[in-house]
């Protein structure tokens, strides 16, 4: 679970931006949104992200998705960079480092984990855990001439000499720590524990991408619940009384695995394509949905569907995975195709029946919810918005003092004034079409 988040100099984040999950005082709705999974420790079960075009949304759930990915996903070579830009509105940012900080939960133990990179090369690394007083893991440097690792682990963690230089052999000038790792058979605890929270973080969800396929797959292999699918398909009204999956395997795809195996010219390529021949990629699936109209069942394949039932049927794969598994959910825009209703309906699921450690972080556009203060609480309310370098600021409906937010206030109205920022500055609406001839 995440405390907090902070990152510098990524995107059109310039100076040092947090979200937090941590919870304030009140006791609004915390049966439904507030869980506590160190004693003492009270966390938001949600943050929505409202904000203006281009103002910084999407960044945020970037900058975390970008985290998850140098955790998980080292680089096989040294020379290879990473795929992210700083801020590049300023002449001295793209020279300087990009910074992340996060702090969360994992085994019930609590960690501080830093970062530091540039384009080429991871410049420090740090972990920290909680146990209960806070205690080095490790501290990870760079020689940026030399292009070596530095790893010193802190005198509580019992770590031999041989399996230091393992690691450090490992950890590549452009890899983490924890994204090393993944390529060893090494179990010290609290790697193992910072490594594993990162590898149950799902990919941020952006909902321009089609993703039928994936939990189509899902579905099949029991991994999420049908029953939910049909359930939230159901509440938009599309008469869905039931769904199957036709699986057929794709003997070309196969034939050609085979064929690469047989022609592999090293043993990891061989590895690699024995590993996809053994996997659900040999295999098509063809999801339908059945209706009942008129007393009469009807099949239909999805791509039959309207556009607004199949990403409907997206949003349930989410809420499924919400409701069943202990998981840090981003999802972007996640108003896009949902009936006010149904978003409304989407969020009181999740937070009536989703599972106790699980988090979702969504931007949207939807201001209905700020009308309703019976459907959230403030801390839970983000906004971003842009300043006068053009550089993303971050900050919580819960900042704001009661000269400007009081309890009974309209925050709807509020927001819709410009009084809690977030919202485009449009002006009139002239625009010049230069001298007519």
């Amino acid at each position: 679970m995440i405390i907090n988040f902070s990152v510098e100099n990524f995107g059109s984040i310039k100076e040092k931006q947090s979200l937090s999950f941590m919870a304030s005082k009140s006791e609004h709705l915390e049966d439904y949104y507030i869980i506590e999974p160190i004693k003492g420790l009270r966390l938001n079960k949600l943050a929505l992200i409202y904000g203006a075009n281009a103002s910084g949304k999407t960044t945020v759930l970037k900058a975390l998705d970008f985290l998850q990915d140098i955790c998980t996903n080292p680089f096989d070579r040294k020379t290879e960079i990473f795929d992210f830009d700083p801020f590049l509105f300023d002449p001295n940012t793209p020279n300087q480092d990009t910074k992340f900080v996060l702090e969360f939960i994992q085994r019930g133990i609590r960690y501080v984990y830093e970062v530091e990179l540039n384009k080429k090369f991871i410049s420090s690394e740090r972990l920290f855990n909680f146990n209960p007083n806070k205690a080095l893991v490790f501290d990870r440097t760079t020689n940026s001439e030399k292009e070596l690792t530095s790893i010193k682990f802190g005198s509580k963690i019992d770590v031999k000499k041989s399996i230091e230089k393992v690691i450090e052999l490992q950890t590549l000038w452009n890899n983490t720590v924890l994204g090393a790792l993944v390529k060893t058979n090494l179990d010290i605890v609290d790697l193992t524990n910072a490594s594993d929270w990162f590898n149950n973080f799902t990919n941020f969800f952006n909902t321009h991408s089609d993703s039928k396929d994936y939990f189509t797959t899902q579905i099949d292999l029991n991994r999420i619940n049908k029953n939910v699918i049909i359930s939230f398909l159901q509440k938009a009204d599309f008469n869905i009384s039931d769904l199957e999956v036709n699986k057929k395997e794709d003997t070309q795809l196969r034939h050609l695995l085979l064929r690469s195996i047989k022609e592999a010219q090293n043993e990891n390529d061989k590895s690699r394509y024995n590993e996809m021949l053994n996997s659900e990629v040999v295999f098509n699936r063809q999801l339908y949905f059945f209706h009942n109209v008129n007393s009469t069942k009807y099949k239909l394949n999805i791509n039959q569907e309207s556009l607004g039932t199949q990403r409907y049927f997206e949003y349930a794969g989410l809420l499924s995975i919400l409701l069943e598994q202990n998981v840090l959910l981003p999802i972007d825009e996640l108003e896009s195709s949902l009936h006010p209703d149904l978003f409304n309906h989407f969020l009181l699921t999740y937070l009536v029946n989703g599972k106790k450690n699980s988090q979702l972080i969504a931007t949207t556009h939807n201001r209905e919810i700020l009308n309703n203060r019976d459907l959230f609480r403030d801390d839970a309310i983000w906004f971003t918005d842009k300043n006068e370098d053009s550089a993303t600021e971050l900050y919580s409906l819960a900042d704001f003092d009661s000269s400007v937010v009081r309890d009974t206030s309209n925050v709807l109205n509020a927001y819709k004034s410009g009084k809690l920022g977030g919202v485009p500055n449009l002006g009139d609406y002239y625009i010049d079409m230069g001298d007519e001839k």
